[in-house]
Protein backbone atom coordinates (compact mmCIF):
# COMPACT_ATOMS: atom_id res chain seq x y z
CA UNK A 1 0.00 0.00 0.00
CA UNK A 2 2.73 2.11 0.53
CA UNK A 3 4.67 1.64 -2.17
CA UNK A 4 1.68 1.97 -4.83
CA UNK A 5 0.74 5.54 -2.68
CA UNK A 6 4.39 6.79 -3.36
CA UNK A 7 4.15 5.69 -6.90
CA UNK A 8 1.27 7.64 -7.41
CA UNK A 9 2.70 11.02 -5.75
CA UNK A 10 5.35 10.20 -7.72
CA UNK A 11 3.37 10.16 -11.05
CA UNK A 12 1.44 13.55 -9.72
CA UNK A 13 4.26 15.28 -9.46
CA UNK A 14 5.67 14.02 -12.44
CA UNK A 15 2.52 15.63 -14.16
CA UNK A 16 2.48 18.53 -12.76
CA UNK A 17 6.43 19.22 -13.63
CA UNK A 18 5.32 18.70 -17.19
CA UNK A 19 2.55 21.18 -16.81
CA UNK A 20 3.20 23.97 -19.64
CA UNK A 21 4.59 27.61 -18.03
CA UNK A 22 2.31 29.95 -18.55
CA UNK A 23 2.09 31.28 -22.12
CA UNK A 24 2.75 35.14 -23.10
CA UNK A 25 0.89 35.48 -26.67
CA UNK A 26 -2.99 34.97 -26.78
CA UNK A 27 -5.07 35.45 -29.36
CA UNK A 28 -7.54 38.25 -29.49
CA UNK A 29 -8.86 40.59 -32.14
CA UNK A 30 -9.33 44.24 -32.88
CA UNK A 31 -12.65 46.13 -31.08
CA UNK A 32 -13.64 49.48 -31.92
CA UNK A 33 -16.85 51.86 -30.47
CA UNK A 34 -17.99 53.91 -33.32
CA UNK A 35 -18.78 57.86 -32.79
CA UNK A 36 -22.41 58.08 -34.11
CA UNK A 37 -23.50 62.01 -35.86
CA UNK A 38 -27.03 62.79 -35.02
CA UNK A 39 -28.95 66.00 -34.90
CA UNK A 40 -31.25 66.96 -31.37
CA UNK A 41 -34.07 67.73 -33.75
CA UNK A 42 -35.34 65.95 -36.89
CA UNK A 43 -36.20 66.93 -40.31
CA UNK A 44 -35.17 65.67 -44.40
CA UNK A 45 -31.72 64.75 -45.21
CA UNK A 46 -30.79 68.24 -47.48
CA UNK A 47 -27.24 66.74 -47.96
CA UNK A 48 -24.35 64.15 -47.42
CA UNK A 49 -21.14 65.89 -47.17
CA UNK A 50 -19.36 62.18 -46.79
CA UNK A 51 -18.88 58.94 -48.33
CA UNK A 52 -17.99 55.85 -47.12
CA UNK A 53 -14.74 55.19 -46.26
CA UNK A 54 -13.24 58.30 -46.87
CA UNK A 55 -10.91 59.87 -44.33
CA UNK A 56 -12.13 63.18 -42.89
CA UNK A 57 -10.85 66.18 -40.68
CA UNK A 58 -12.61 67.42 -37.08
CA UNK A 59 -14.87 70.05 -37.76
CA UNK A 60 -15.51 69.00 -41.64
CA UNK A 61 -19.13 69.19 -42.43
CA UNK A 62 -21.00 65.66 -42.20
CA UNK A 63 -24.41 66.32 -43.60
CA UNK A 64 -27.18 69.21 -43.39
CA UNK A 65 -31.19 68.87 -42.44
CA UNK A 66 -33.18 71.03 -44.09
CA UNK A 67 -33.43 74.19 -42.76
CA UNK A 68 -36.34 76.48 -44.39
CA UNK A 69 -38.32 76.85 -41.04
CA UNK A 70 -35.55 77.63 -38.74
CA UNK A 71 -34.59 80.17 -41.05
CA UNK A 72 -37.88 81.64 -40.47
CA UNK A 73 -38.31 81.76 -37.12
CA UNK A 74 -34.34 83.26 -36.79
CA UNK A 75 -35.18 85.87 -39.07
CA UNK A 76 -38.43 86.46 -37.11
CA UNK A 77 -36.43 86.45 -33.65
CA UNK A 78 -33.89 88.88 -35.27
CA UNK A 79 -36.64 91.48 -36.44
CA UNK A 80 -37.98 90.94 -32.83
CA UNK A 81 -35.02 92.20 -31.30
CA UNK A 82 -34.56 94.84 -33.38
CA UNK A 83 -38.00 96.39 -32.63
CA UNK A 84 -37.02 96.04 -28.79
CA UNK A 85 -33.84 97.53 -29.13
CA UNK A 86 -35.49 100.39 -31.02
CA UNK A 87 -38.32 100.73 -28.18
CA UNK A 88 -35.53 101.08 -25.65
CA UNK A 89 -33.08 103.92 -27.68
CA UNK A 90 -36.71 105.71 -28.05
CA UNK A 91 -37.60 105.65 -24.15
CA UNK A 92 -33.75 106.34 -23.20
CA UNK A 93 -33.45 109.68 -26.31
CA UNK A 94 -36.71 111.82 -24.99
CA UNK A 95 -38.95 113.29 -27.58
CA UNK A 96 -38.21 114.34 -30.94
CA UNK A 97 -36.36 117.62 -31.78
CA UNK A 98 -39.11 119.19 -33.54
CA UNK A 99 -41.67 118.34 -30.95
CA UNK A 100 -38.85 119.82 -28.36
CA UNK A 101 -39.42 122.91 -30.86
CA UNK A 102 -43.09 123.02 -30.83
CA UNK A 103 -42.88 123.18 -26.91
CA UNK A 104 -39.87 126.20 -27.19
CA UNK A 105 -42.36 128.39 -29.81
CA UNK A 106 -45.11 127.55 -27.49
CA UNK A 107 -43.05 129.07 -24.06
CA UNK A 108 -42.25 131.98 -26.37
CA UNK A 109 -45.76 132.74 -26.71
CA UNK A 110 -46.42 132.25 -23.35
CA UNK A 111 -43.65 134.23 -22.12
CA UNK A 112 -44.77 137.31 -24.49
CA UNK A 113 -47.75 137.17 -23.45
CA UNK A 114 -46.93 136.95 -19.54
CA UNK A 115 -45.07 140.07 -20.38
CA UNK A 116 -48.20 141.64 -21.76
CA UNK A 117 -50.67 141.01 -18.91
CA UNK A 118 -47.95 141.84 -16.25
CA UNK A 119 -47.56 146.10 -18.12
CA UNK A 120 -51.26 145.76 -17.55
CA UNK A 121 -51.56 144.93 -14.26
CA UNK A 122 -49.23 147.70 -13.49
CA UNK A 123 -51.11 150.33 -15.34
CA UNK A 124 -54.55 149.15 -13.73
CA UNK A 125 -52.83 149.12 -10.49
CA UNK A 126 -52.05 153.06 -11.30
CA UNK A 127 -55.23 154.06 -12.53
CA UNK A 128 -57.19 152.57 -9.31
CA UNK A 129 -54.65 153.74 -6.90
CA UNK A 130 -55.97 157.18 -8.54
CA UNK A 131 -59.85 155.77 -8.61
CA UNK A 132 -59.89 156.00 -12.19
CA UNK A 133 -61.07 152.85 -12.53
CA UNK A 134 -63.42 149.91 -10.70
CA UNK A 135 -61.69 147.12 -8.68
CA UNK A 136 -63.01 144.86 -10.61
CA UNK A 137 -60.75 145.78 -13.77
CA UNK A 138 -57.91 145.57 -11.25
CA UNK A 139 -59.10 141.91 -10.46
CA UNK A 140 -59.57 140.95 -14.41
CA UNK A 141 -55.98 142.41 -14.90
CA UNK A 142 -54.46 140.31 -11.30
CA UNK A 143 -56.31 137.14 -13.49
CA UNK A 144 -55.05 137.49 -16.07
CA UNK A 145 -51.21 138.13 -15.33
CA UNK A 146 -51.74 135.45 -12.86
CA UNK A 147 -52.89 132.91 -15.98
CA UNK A 148 -49.93 133.86 -18.05
CA UNK A 149 -47.12 133.23 -15.66
CA UNK A 150 -48.65 129.61 -14.93
CA UNK A 151 -48.86 129.01 -19.00
CA UNK A 152 -45.34 130.08 -18.91
CA UNK A 153 -44.30 127.84 -16.12
CA UNK A 154 -46.41 125.03 -17.57
CA UNK A 155 -44.51 125.18 -20.97
CA UNK A 156 -40.78 125.59 -19.08
CA UNK A 157 -41.58 122.43 -17.27
CA UNK A 158 -42.57 120.79 -20.50
CA UNK A 159 -39.85 121.38 -21.93
CA UNK A 160 -37.77 120.19 -19.29
CA UNK A 161 -39.68 116.94 -19.26
CA UNK A 162 -38.97 116.76 -23.61
CA UNK A 163 -35.29 116.84 -22.81
CA UNK A 164 -35.56 113.57 -19.89
CA UNK A 165 -35.65 110.02 -21.23
CA UNK A 166 -39.08 107.76 -20.02
CA UNK A 167 -39.68 106.92 -16.02
CA UNK A 168 -36.64 104.27 -14.64
CA UNK A 169 -39.61 101.52 -14.06
CA UNK A 170 -40.43 102.09 -18.29
CA UNK A 171 -36.92 101.29 -19.30
CA UNK A 172 -36.16 98.62 -16.94
CA UNK A 173 -39.04 96.98 -18.49
CA UNK A 174 -37.94 97.69 -22.00
CA UNK A 175 -34.76 96.70 -21.16
CA UNK A 176 -35.78 93.19 -20.02
CA UNK A 177 -37.75 93.02 -23.49
CA UNK A 178 -34.25 93.23 -25.41
CA UNK A 179 -33.35 90.89 -23.26
CA UNK A 180 -35.73 87.94 -23.84
CA UNK A 181 -35.69 88.74 -27.97
CA UNK A 182 -31.85 88.26 -27.42
CA UNK A 183 -32.03 85.09 -25.74
CA UNK A 184 -35.23 83.90 -28.03
CA UNK A 185 -32.58 85.02 -31.17
CA UNK A 186 -30.03 82.69 -29.55
CA UNK A 187 -32.29 79.95 -29.16
CA UNK A 188 -33.51 80.36 -33.24
CA UNK A 189 -29.54 80.26 -33.97
CA UNK A 190 -29.00 76.81 -32.06
CA UNK A 191 -32.18 75.37 -33.18
CA UNK A 192 -30.41 76.44 -37.16
CA UNK A 193 -26.85 75.08 -35.85
CA UNK A 194 -28.16 71.70 -35.17
CA UNK A 195 -29.21 71.31 -38.67
CA UNK A 196 -25.82 71.19 -39.97
CA UNK A 197 -23.91 68.97 -38.20
CA UNK A 198 -19.82 68.93 -38.29
CA UNK A 199 -17.25 65.75 -37.51
CA UNK A 200 -15.99 66.13 -34.03
CA UNK A 201 -12.63 64.30 -34.74
CA UNK A 202 -10.51 63.02 -37.47
CA UNK A 203 -12.03 59.57 -38.07
CA UNK A 204 -13.12 57.48 -41.28
CA UNK A 205 -16.14 57.38 -41.91
CA UNK A 206 -17.77 53.62 -41.72
CA UNK A 207 -21.23 53.79 -42.85
CA UNK A 208 -23.98 56.40 -43.87
CA UNK A 209 -26.98 55.12 -42.61
CA UNK A 210 -29.61 57.70 -44.30
CA UNK A 211 -29.67 59.11 -47.51
CA UNK A 212 -30.55 62.19 -48.98
CA UNK A 213 -34.25 62.84 -49.09
CA UNK A 214 -35.26 60.58 -46.40
CA UNK A 215 -36.68 61.96 -43.11
CA UNK A 216 -34.34 61.90 -39.75
CA UNK A 217 -36.25 61.87 -36.83
CA UNK A 218 -34.72 63.72 -33.64
CA UNK A 219 -31.34 61.88 -32.30
CA UNK A 220 -31.57 59.17 -35.02
CA UNK A 221 -27.88 58.17 -35.76
CA UNK A 222 -27.31 59.35 -39.64
CA UNK A 223 -23.21 59.12 -40.05
CA UNK A 224 -21.01 56.72 -37.96
CA UNK A 225 -17.67 56.97 -37.72
CA UNK A 226 -14.13 55.00 -36.79
CA UNK A 227 -11.85 57.56 -34.67
CA UNK A 228 -8.58 55.66 -34.30
CA UNK A 229 -8.49 56.94 -30.53
CA UNK A 230 -11.49 54.73 -30.20
CA UNK A 231 -9.82 51.30 -31.79
CA UNK A 232 -8.36 48.72 -29.23
CA UNK A 233 -6.71 45.54 -28.74
CA UNK A 234 -9.46 42.78 -26.89
CA UNK A 235 -7.85 39.56 -25.50
CA UNK A 236 -8.66 36.69 -22.88
CA UNK A 237 -5.90 35.68 -20.27
CA UNK A 238 -6.27 32.62 -18.31
CA UNK A 239 -6.30 33.31 -14.29
CA UNK A 240 -2.97 32.01 -14.36
CA UNK A 241 -1.59 35.06 -16.56
CA UNK A 242 -3.67 37.66 -14.54
CA UNK A 243 -1.22 38.38 -11.50
CA UNK A 244 1.56 39.03 -14.05
CA UNK A 245 -0.15 41.45 -16.15
CA UNK A 246 -0.93 45.46 -15.17
CA UNK A 247 -2.56 48.55 -16.14
CA UNK A 248 0.44 49.95 -18.58
CA UNK A 249 1.93 47.31 -19.11
CA UNK A 250 2.90 47.11 -23.20
CA UNK A 251 1.97 44.64 -25.41
CA UNK A 252 2.89 43.96 -29.40
CA UNK A 253 0.13 43.21 -31.60
CA UNK A 254 0.94 40.85 -34.79
CA UNK A 255 -1.28 40.81 -37.96
CA UNK A 256 -1.88 38.72 -40.79
CA UNK A 257 -0.18 41.04 -43.69
CA UNK A 258 0.92 43.18 -40.76
CA UNK A 259 4.45 44.34 -42.38
CA UNK A 260 5.88 44.82 -38.38
CA UNK A 261 4.33 44.42 -34.81
CA UNK A 262 1.96 47.12 -33.61
CA UNK A 263 3.24 48.71 -30.34
CA UNK A 264 -0.32 48.92 -27.77
CA UNK A 265 -0.58 49.35 -23.71
CA UNK A 266 -2.85 47.57 -21.67
CA UNK A 267 -5.65 49.99 -20.93
CA UNK A 268 -8.38 47.75 -18.98
CA UNK A 269 -8.43 44.83 -17.13
CA UNK A 270 -11.49 42.95 -16.45
CA UNK A 271 -12.87 42.71 -12.93
CA UNK A 272 -14.67 39.53 -13.52
CA UNK A 273 -14.22 36.42 -15.59
CA UNK A 274 -15.36 36.04 -18.53
CA UNK A 275 -16.30 32.53 -18.63
CA UNK A 276 -16.34 30.08 -15.71
CA UNK A 277 -16.98 26.80 -14.63
CA UNK A 278 -20.56 25.64 -13.11
CA UNK A 279 -20.31 26.43 -9.60
CA UNK A 280 -16.93 24.67 -7.72
CA UNK A 281 -12.70 26.04 -8.68
CA UNK A 282 -11.51 23.09 -8.37
CA UNK A 283 -7.79 22.78 -9.06
CA UNK A 284 -8.81 21.05 -12.56
CA UNK A 285 -11.20 24.06 -13.65
CA UNK A 286 -9.67 26.88 -12.65
CA UNK A 287 -7.83 26.85 -15.67
CA UNK A 288 -10.74 27.40 -17.64
CA UNK A 289 -11.17 30.82 -15.84
CA UNK A 290 -9.61 33.22 -18.25
CA UNK A 291 -10.23 37.77 -17.95
CA UNK A 292 -11.15 39.88 -20.95
CA UNK A 293 -7.86 42.24 -21.33
CA UNK A 294 -7.68 45.17 -23.64
CA UNK A 295 -4.61 46.99 -24.83
CA UNK A 296 -4.60 50.77 -26.50
CA UNK A 297 -2.41 50.70 -29.70
CA UNK A 298 -0.15 53.63 -29.94
CA UNK A 299 -0.90 57.29 -31.91
CA UNK A 300 -0.53 56.02 -35.46
CA UNK A 301 -0.84 52.55 -35.25
CA UNK A 302 -4.74 52.16 -34.74
CA UNK A 303 -5.46 53.44 -38.44
CA UNK A 304 -3.91 50.13 -39.10
CA UNK A 305 -6.15 48.17 -37.51
CA UNK A 306 -9.92 47.26 -38.39
CA UNK A 307 -12.85 46.10 -35.79
CA UNK A 308 -13.01 42.09 -35.97
CA UNK A 309 -9.73 41.58 -37.06
CA UNK A 310 -7.56 38.79 -35.96
CA UNK A 311 -4.61 39.73 -33.75
CA UNK A 312 -1.70 38.12 -31.69
CA UNK A 313 -0.72 39.44 -28.39
CA UNK A 314 2.00 39.11 -27.09
CA UNK A 315 2.94 40.56 -23.38
CA UNK A 316 5.92 42.45 -22.77
CA UNK A 317 7.84 42.01 -19.62
CA UNK A 318 6.00 44.23 -16.72
CA UNK A 319 8.73 46.34 -14.76
CA UNK A 320 8.77 45.44 -11.47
Amino acid sequence: MTRALLACITACLGLAACQPAPSDHFPGYAEADYVRLASPVGGTLAKLHLQRGQQVKAGALAFALEQENEQAARLAAQARLQRAEAALANLLSGRRPDEVAVTASQLAQAEAAQRQSQAALARVQRLQSAQFVAQASLDDARAAAERDTARVNELRAALRVAALAARPQEIAAARQDVEAARAALAQADWQLNQKAVRVPRDAAVADLLYREGELVAAGQPVVSLLVPEYVRARFFVPQTVLGTIKLGQPVTLRCDGCPAPLAARISYIAREAEFTAPLIYSKENRASLVFMVEAQPEPGSATRLHPGQPLEVRLAPSAP
